[in-house]
């Protein structure tokens, strides 16, 4: 298994419950359970894929932008997918011993701008998150 490869189990019981409990905003984040069936469990994968022995992501950081590209971009729940991408993002980090430095707000806008690239432009988007990730991350 690859280092820092997160489990549905941990999203649950610390991502989705932090976004839940941190993050409400204007809209509540549905249970758990209503979340859209194995779109979760690809989300995390994606970022652990390997073509011909390598890594498509084979660091940290690239890692941690398809994490939360996937998250946003794939929407495994019904409602709140920006804010636990945020929070799983935040627990990925801290399980690989990162973190982020950077203003609740703009980290949402941030996930806002994601929301909107087209869909044909992911390469594009997943460089700008390593870009927003490279500019805002510390060691823990």
């Amino acid at each position: 298994m690859a280092e820092g490869r997160l489990t549905v189990i941990e999203i649950e019981f610390m991502a989705f419950r932090l976004a839940r409990e941190m993050l409400r905003f204007k809209e509540p984040i549905p249970d758990f359970s209503t979340r859209f069936p194995n779109i979760l469990e690809s989300c995390i994968a994606a970022p652990f894929q390997s073509f011909d022995g390598k890594y498509l992501y084979p660091t940290i950081i690239s890692r941690a932008s398809a994490l939360f590209y996937y998250m946003i971009k794939n929407h495994p729940f019904e409602n709140g997918n920006k804010r636990i991408a945020m929070t799983t993002l935040l627990y990925f980090l801290h399980k690989n011993k990162k973190w982020i430095k950077v203003k609740i707000k703009d980290f949402y806008d941030f996930a806002m701008f994601i929301t909107e690239s087209p869909h044909e432009e992911m390469d594009n988007a997943v460089k700008l998150i390593e870009e927003f990730l490279r500019a805002h991350i510390v060691d823990r």
